[in-house]
């Protein structure tokens, strides 16, 4: 049986654009390899849902930001997972030399990282980052690169945590996000001001609205504060909002990683999108589309893989009116109401469409 390793600890957005490419690969091996995937703890129970990989547990935050001593303790037992085993395939999804190290005993026949300077181990700007994955992971040709491959759906998810009650359109809100381990995006971020006046036209209109997110997106909540909307912040393990968003309607988020988690699932997707190229994130699957602001503006997309550019007035976030989701939310209803599957798409905040993914 050939066994691969993957490293990537998260975050949980790029763990998802990856799965397609590792399911991709496990599928080559008709079925029969063994995938084992180094991750940390945060993202482990979403791994958990996919019984064809074997999720390695290590202590992510003590190998990136512990002392010397916790950084050794922790390497160490991840190396007595993995040293003594032999791969076929070993994959660190890391740019960073630095996780090197992480995979430092592992006997594999071939091991790769990302590279910023050769072109075959680089996630080309412009193309999406799940097939960028699996052009590298597969060691296709340029030309040989996938196209569109799309999110891998759990197995065995558990009943939604919110039974419906009436026949209200459900609209799941994630405003907060765009933050891990190793720095806070909030660039990417549609202004929470600009959820909170969504939420009331959504609830106006007879919408049941709910906030997702994880417990370091607390901070968003106090500005909901006596809306009628159901707060779940915090409350939610990732099957169960996984489950929550399979058995909603249309999920409201900007580039983080509830969004592809909602790729995931079977919800329709309204994405707001700045200073990142949604061209390479939004999930390939019908009934999602991108709200890409910043139309115009010389500077996007700012983010270059690494670093986004200086910015003071997020301007191409705050392009992306609350009309405009509105609009998008009720077209995407309508969508999945007629049983209508329109491809993914990229839209400008001029209401014209920039491309189709």
């Amino acid at each position: 049986m050939a066994k691969v390793l993957i490293v990537k600890f998260g975050a949980i957005g790029d763990v998802i654009m990856a799965l397609p490419a590792v399911r991709a690969l496990y599928e080559r091996q008709g079925g029969e390899s063994r995938i084992d995937w180094v991750c940390g703890p945060a993202v482990a129970p979403l791994l958990a849902c996919y019984p064809w990989i074997r999720a390695i547990v290590v202590d992510d935050h003590a190998i990136l930001k512990g002392s010397a001593t916790e950084r050794l303790r922790a390497l160490l037992a991840l190396w007595k997972s993995v040293g003594l085993a032999k791969y076929q395939i070993c994959a660190t999804l890391y740019y960073d030399a630095r996780y090197r190290i992480v995979t430092l005993p592992v006997r594999a026949q071939r091991k790769l990282m990302l590279s910023w300077t050769d072109r075959n181990r680089m996630l080309l700007p412009g193309r999406h980052h799940t097939d960028e994955y699996a052009r590298i992971l597969l060691g296709l040709e340029d030309g040989e690169r996938p196209l569109g491959l799309a999110p891998v759906r759990p197995e065995n998810l558990p009943l939604s945590p919110l039974i419906r009650t009436d026949t209200r359109p459900r609209v799941v809100l994630a405003p907060a996000g765009a933050k891990n381990m190793m720095r806070d995006d909030a660039l990417r971020r549609w202004p929470v001001e600009n959820y909170t006046g969504l939420a009331s036209v959504l609830i106006e209109r007879g919408a049941e609205v709910v906030l997702a997110g994880g417990p370091g997106d607390m901070w968003a909540v106090p500005f909901f504060d006596g809306m009628a909307v159901t707060n779940l912040i915090g409350k939610l393990e990732l099957p169960e909002m996984l489950a929550l968003l399979d058995d909603s309607d249309v999920m409201v988020t900007h580039d983080t990683g509830p969004l592809h988690m909602a790729g995931v699932t079977g919800v329709g997707i309204v994405s707001i999108f700045g200073p990142t190229d949604p061209r390479g994130r939004l999930p390939q699957r019908a009934n999602t589309v991108a709200l890409w602001g910043g139309e115009g503006f010389a500077c996007r997309p700012c983010y270059d893989g690494r670093d986004f550019a200086p910015c003071l007035h997020n301007g191409c976030m705050r392009q992306v009116s609350v009309e405009m989701v509105v609009r998008e939310v009720y077209e995407v209803m309508e969508q999945r109401r007629s049983e209508r599957s329109m491809p993914p798409r990229v839209v400008a905040p001029a209401s014209t469409v920039v491309a189709e993914l």
